[in-house]
């Protein structure tokens, strides 16, 4: 890695050193830009190992959905427990809140200190570790006073630990989605926190899918040794997700013109801010699907079978991507508001949450809420 960059980055410890970068502009607030416009999906070599399958063997029911869970504030991560219950994170209140697998009334099992929420900032991604039932680890990502920060902690108790900092913050562009691969490593989405030249600086952790173990140091087999970077020219990666033969999509939220599903191969550079959508030549990886923002400013995403679900913030709907080749179809336009986070549960059954409370929803009786879609 190079020595020239623009922070003191000591990726060996997780430590990076930043400043704060601010900008007014996002596309949950930009105007509409055409029609959607979207390309197939193709096959890709795979990025880790096969993960496993649902256990489940089953596809979500999208006609049957069940509310399992009402009145939250601003849900944002959610990650599963091995018994099937399910984590979720407000972002406002710095709350982990547990709920059952058949759904009920929430209850707070933890509370993340020194969350700083404001704007996009906030309790943002949870995973739960792949040991789990050894070692009791929850992993958070969330706004500090001065950075944005990975943290593990136990549900029964104790201090945080600090396990990479110095992620720069804003009041858009954060990034926030951390989930474990099927290779055993952390990956973490991060935003340019409004300043896009960061996304193209190696040494900048950035507007980067960072990849790293789970004590928070760079994975070993990323592009350059020492460096936590596992693909750079991202503008604000919201969601991750890996099919079944281990190849894994990163959900880009793009400005102005369009949102974006990319194959995420470890080195590639996916153009931010040079280009958005296509075009990037041989430079830069074009993305398999293209949304225009007013339909789309996606966020989470999860894999069922051959099914890439995404849940939209501004186009308030559920995008199915077949990944097996077709056109992506939107589902529930309008009808349950915003859609921050979608995941499959521990029986294959797909749970998403409303973000309906935020600054930029609509609140509507009940909300936020979870939905779940069982698997059949």
């Amino acid at each position: 890695m190079s020595t020239a960059i623009r922070t003191n980055a000591r990726w060996s410890i997780g430590v990076v050193t930043a400043s704060v970068a601010l900008l007014t502009g996002c596309s949950g607030d930009a105007p509409p830009a055409g029609r959607p416009t979207s390309a197939t999906p193709t096959s890709a070599p795979a990025s880790a190992a096969p993960a496993a399958p649902s256990a489940s063997g089953g596809v979500p029911d999208l006609s049957a959905p069940e509310t399992v869970a009402t009145g939250l504030d601003v849900p944002w991560g959610l990650a599963f427990l091995p018994d099937g219950s399910a984590l979720v994170a407000e972002r406002d209140r710095g709350r982990v809140l547990r709920v059952a697998p058949g759904g009920g009334a929430p209850r707070q099992v933890f509370e993340v200190p020194g969350v700083a929420a404001a704007g996009e900032g906030g309790l943002l991604g949870l995973a739960v570790a792949r040991d789990y039932a050894e070692t009791g680890w929850v992993y958070a990502y969330h706004t500090a006073a001065d950075d944005n920060r990975i943290v593990r902690f136990k549900l029964g108790g104790g201090a945080p630990e600090v396990l990479f900092d110095g992620i720069d913050k804003a009041g858009i562009h954060n990034g926030g989605r951390i989930a474990f691969g099927p290779d055993g490593m952390l990956y973490a989405g991060t935003g340019d926190a409004g300043e896009g030249s960061a996304s193209q600086d190696p040494g900048d952790s950035n507007g980067k899918i960072l990849r790293l173990t789970p004590e928070g140091r760079a994975a070993p087999g990323n592009p350059t040794p020492g460096s936590p970077v596992w693909s750079l020219g991202h503008r604000n990666v919201q969601g991750l997700a890996w099919a079944a033969d281990g190849t894994m999509y990163g959900i880009e939220f793009g400005q102005n013109r369009f949102d974006e599903v990319n194959v995420i191969k470890p080195g590639r550079n996916y153009g931010w801010p040079e280009v958005e959508g296509k075009g990037g030549g041989s430079r830069y990886a074009d993305p398999i699907v293209t949304w225009t923002t007013d339909v789309a400013s996606p966020s989470g995403a999860a894999i069922a079978g051959d099914t890439l679900y995404v849940a939209a913030l501004r186009g308030q709907r559920l995008w199915t991507v077949p990944l097996g080749g077709g056109e992506p179809r939107a589902e529930f336009p309008g009808r349950y508001g915003r859609l921050r986070t979608v995941a499959v549960a521990p029986d294959g059954a797909l749970w998403l949450t409303t973000s309906n409370t935020d600054r930029n929803g609509d609140g509507r009786d009940g909300d936020d809420r979870i939905l779940r879609f069982p698997a059949r």
